[in-house]
């Protein structure tokens, strides 16, 4: 699978670019799922915000409103009582899984329960978009800082790449780089801050940031 692991979605020419790279053809062309599933696991999301992923004018043009030439939607928590003979070839179809933000460790836990983490490494060529949680779930902690499902055991996600992820960078009061800096110091594995206008692409093991904005390695 080929990563792009942003904060705020692809906001910006260059990680546009880098999207298109990624996918190899036109986003005109690409058959996308929208993967909103980590909204429920957040107290500060909801109905609205879900429905705000999808509806059309609302402000999510940098990730489900790029113009793909079809979108769905793929809500994790029902996967398990549906059959994996119905759901996999829907993930198999499409050539990009857009996947939102919320809260990473209720993502985690719905990724492993449903199927689809352990179905990633049979999809070599589909190109994964995080946003926020969608893309810190694919680090190997979050740090007790971003965790807000009360049912979390500890901040432990699903470790596909070998660094963390602080997103949101500036964005808000408690997301400045100091705030960052002492989140990182007790990760335990190398990490990136990175703001709205960054992403971070990942592909066979080779890690690059693509970047309009502000961001800082850790560790």
């Amino acid at each position: 699978m080929k990563l792009l692991l942003t904060s705020g979605g692809v906001t910006n020419p260059s990680i546009h670019a880098a999207l298109v790279q990624l996918l190899d053809k036109p986003v005109a062309q690409c058959r996308a799922l929208v993967v909103p599933t980590a909204q429920w696991g957040h107290p500060m999301c909801g109905p609205a915000s879900v429905r705000g992923l999808l509806a059309a004018g609302h402000d999510f043009r940098h990730l489900s409103g790029l113009g793909w030439a079809s979108l769905g939607v793929l809500e994790l928590t029902a996967l398990p009582t549906i059959g994996a003979d119905r759901w996999v070839p829907w993930v198999r179809e499409a050539d990009v899984l857009l996947v939102d933000g919320g809260d990473a460790t209720y993502l985690s836990h719905w990724m492993r329960e449903s199927g689809l983490a352990e179905l990633l490494p049979s999809l070599p060529d589909t190109v994964w978009v995080g946003v926020s949680a969608g893309s810190m779930v694919m680090t190997p902690r979050i740090g007790e800082y971003f965790v807000e499902w009360p049912s979390a055991t500890d901040d432990r996600t699903l470790g596909v790449v070998d660094f963390s992820i602080f997103p949101h960078l500036d964005a808000f009061p408690g997301n400045t780089l100091a705030h960052a800096e002492r989140w990182a110091a007790d990760i335990g594995v190398p990490a990136y801050a990175i703001d709205e206008q960054t992403a971070i692409k990942v592909t066979d093991g080779s890690v690059e940031v693509v970047s309009e904005g502000h961001w800082k390695k850790l560790g």
